[in-house]
């Protein structure tokens, strides 16, 4: 049945249709131009949102907590699933850390040699996991040792030739490297190859995670008083605040549920944690200062490169071995 009233000609019939049809698809289109208008601004302010909170710590947050939860996935699938999986794991991210930061030292004009460089560095890997504390710390010295040999080949042709001073220099760059990437994360294949080992490790990078997302928060909302304006410029006493707190929050449920510690025990573990991961954090923006660098490398969207996520890691892991000794 038609609205139209009775006896009106169909032509007109026809033309109120489509008049009516007309104006429906204007205010289709009104309404539509309209969500679109709303979408703009509200990107347009997440956007701006984006760039303030990139200005205040450094880095784009949300995709660098999308990468983070996918790297802590994968970690924790390595561990909890087979244990030997973690030692692909670990030994994946070791390579890359030290080949990253030999880049960057070559970069600096140090000649660090990276091929044998990685090679070392996976080296501490089975040996840590396999042959336990001995043989990783034997494998860091044969490390070194690798590393230094090679470089001293490099000295005796003409083309890679430097003076005294650089040479040695080259030796000690090379020698920090074994000792800050590989020794260090050989603390955690160590844990993996021990009974319930791998729940502190877990731990440990929860509470490290914890200490990350306190700092950046409370800085970010809080932030006045610059911790270390030397070193890193957006580090706050205010964030320092907020990563205590929400890590002491998360060792005590992790000392109870996970680690089936006494409750006391997270305060030990957090404060532990805390300091290790605030010095690992420093010491990282120490050398990036020295290289003049704002990230190792550039190649993980929104966290630089993988030795800038495992700053804080590095030193927390020899802390978890030692309290695994010492509390389990």
């Amino acid at each position: 049945m038609s609205d139209a009233p009775e006896g009106t000609p169909p032509a007109t019939n026809a033309r109120r249709r489509q008049l009516k049809r007309a104006d429906i698809e204007a205010r289709a289109h009104l309404l539509e131009a309209d969500f679109k208008a709303q979408v703009a601004v509200r990107r347009a302010q997440i956007d701006a949102t984006n760039v303030k909170i990139e200005q205040r710590t450094g880095r784009n947050l949300p995709l660098a907590i999308l990468i983070g939860l996918a790297l802590a996935g994968a970690l924790i699938a390595s561990l909890v699933i087979i244990k030997a999986l973690f030692m692909i794991f670990a030994g994946a991210l070791i390579g890359v850390a030290a080949f990253e930061l030999a880049s960057a030292l070559r970069s600096a004009g140090r000649a660090v040699p990276r091929v044998p460089t990685v090679i070392a560095a996976l080296a501490v890997v089975p040996a840590a996991f396999y042959l336990g504390a001995e043989g990783a710390w034997l494998t860091t010295l044969g490390g070194i040792l690798f590393v230094a040999l090679w470089r001293l080949v490099e000295q005796a042709l003409p083309s890679r030739r430097t003076t005294a001073p650089g040479f040695w220099a080259d030796i000690g760059a090379g020698t920090f490297i074994q000792l800050y990437v590989p020794f260090l994360a050989g603390f955690a294949v160590l844990l993996a190859g021990r009974p319930g080992g791998e729940w502190w490790i877990l731990a440990a990078l929860l509470i490290v995670v914890s200490v990350d997302i306190g700092a950046y928060a409370s800085g970010l909302l809080f932030g006045k008083h610059p911790m270390a304006p030397r070193i890193s410029p957006k580090k706050t006493w205010e964030g320092f605040a907020g990563a205590v707190i929400i890590a002491t929050i998360v060792a005590i449920l992790l000392s109870i549920f996970m680690l089936q510690e006494p409750w006391w025990f997270g305060f030990v573990f957090g404060a532990v944690i805390v300091f290790t991961a605030t010095i690992g954090d420093l010491i990282e923006s120490l050398i990036k200062r020295d290289l003049g660098v704002k990230d190792i490398s550039t190649w993980l969207p929104g966290h630089g490169g993988l030795l800038d996520r495992l700053d804080s890691i590095l030193p927390s892991s020899a802390a978890a071995f030692i309290l695994y000794l010492i509390f389990s």
